[in-house]
């Protein structure tokens, strides 16, 4: 069984920064991708950024420049620090990973969603 849980997120004011996590447990043997995506009210999920197990990260032209995805292999545990939040970035987030559990199956597994609001 893999699980990952979320926490971060909540209400900020435009301009302002948040940083979300995402903690990978069960039984993996290892991650590959990690990555975060949001779904505002009426639009479809989008992929906001993602990282490899090497560390090479791919961005949504809209959040460069303004958040970081990191992660931290030994934790297994995944980061989305976001500055200067915008209106716009309003949506629940998911964290993903694509991970390869100890009986040798790759699937690819979400997080419970976590609401980030950026007032104007």
């Amino acid at each position: 069984q893999v699980r990952l849980v979320q926490s971060g997120g909540g209400l900020v004011q435009a301009g302002g920064s948040l940083r979300l996590s995402c903690a990978v447990s069960g039984s993996i043997t290892s991650i590959n991708a990690m990555g975060w995506y949001r779904q505002a009210p009426g639009k479809q999920r989008e992929l906001v950024a993602d990282i490899t197990r090497g560390g090479m990260t791919n961005y949504l032209d809209s959040v460069k420049g303004r958040f970081t995805i990191s992660r931290d292999n030994a934790k297994n545990t995944v980061y989305l620090q976001m500055n200067s939040l915008k209106a716009e970035d309003t949506a629940v987030y998911y964290c993903n990973a694509d991970v390869i559990s100890y009986y040798g199956f790759d699937d690819e597994y979400w997080g419970q969603g976590t609401q980030v609001t950026v007032s104007s």
